[in-house]
């Protein structure tokens, strides 16, 4: 399977246009386009009735979500909004753009659902079509870790396959990253779905090394994803070195970008892409 180039600089928008608009919604990854990133950061879970649909948590965040006529989505009820035990139709009922998220006082707020994957690949292709641009990269967190499976997710290769029938059918497959903090994700779609890209999410409370991490992977991903802060410039000659890209999550602040940038990473994600403007 050929890919498409991944973009010189990679510009994300997190979780589409977190800081701007409802996270993980359409409107969201609508916005980013306008503000020309390359590549639409997202989130994806599963539904009882094992559809793909976007979400940073495989439950109803008490911070997003409210639910009209019901009692209110708290942070002590809101895992018994688990998606995984919900079907697509009972998740349409939850709102999940209209409250104001208490960090992200620029969010525009309006009306929004959790939407499926394909009408997000649907939405955002036709949008680059429509407006003359280059088609968008995709790259899709999948949310799930080994204490939860079959509470809030499937197993790893369910969860893997499911994803994989959606970005096959939507032929998206040279402009694809599968990224995860669980490497058995990154495990199953190296050894049965071969020329995907890949990306390792690293979390600043990781104790290993980027040799160790590496090694427990069995394999070299296409992208190295690390927190920020864990950037250094050895850091990024061992990616090099490696064969893989260097970018860095979630940078919301023009200035660490830019330094970032002149350090030599190969893009940054970030909650606000009008910070790209004029890079």
């Amino acid at each position: 399977m050929s890919k498409t180039p991944l973009p010189s600089f990679d510009m994300e928008g997190h979780r589409g246009a977190r800081g701007l608009m409802p996270e993980n919604t359409i409107p969201a990854m609508m916005k980013a386009l306008e503000l020309g990133v390359t590549t639409l950061e997202m989130d994806v879970v599963i539904t009882a009735d094992r559809k793909v649909i976007l979400s940073h948590e495989p439950f109803f965040n008490h911070d997003i979500s409210t639910h009209p006529g019901v009692v209110p989505i708290t942070a002590e009820n809101e895992k018994q909004y688990n998606i995984f035990k919900m079907s697509y139709a009972e998740t349409r009922m939850i709102d999940v753009g209209s409250k104001q998220h208490p960090r992200f006082p620029r969010q525009k707020n309006l009306p929004a659902t959790k939407p499926l994957l394909s009408e997000v690949i649907d939405s955002a292709e036709a949008h680059a079509k429509q407006n003359g641009r280059s088609l968008p990269f995709y790259n899709i967190e999948t949310k799930l870790q080994p204490s939860s499976d079959g509470i809030f997710h499937p197993s790893p290769t369910e969860f893997v396959d499911l994803l994989m029938a959606v970005i096959k059918e939507k032929e998206i497959t040279d402009r694809v990253i599968i990224q995860s903090f669980d490497f058995r994700t990154l495990k199953e779609v190296h050894n049965r779905y071969k020329g995907i890209r890949t990306a390792a999410l690293v979390e600043g409370t990781d104790n290993k090394s980027p040799d160790q991490q590496l090694a427990e992977l069995g394999f070299v991903p296409d992208i190295y994803s690390p927190y920020f802060l864990l950037v250094t410039p050895s850091l990024i000659s061992f990616c090099h070195e490696k064969g893989m890209k260097i970018i860095p999550w979630t940078v919301n602040d023009k200035e660490t970008i830019q330094r970032l940038k002149t350090m030599g990473v190969d893009g940054i994600i970030t909650d606000y892409p009008d910070l790209f403007a004029n890079e």
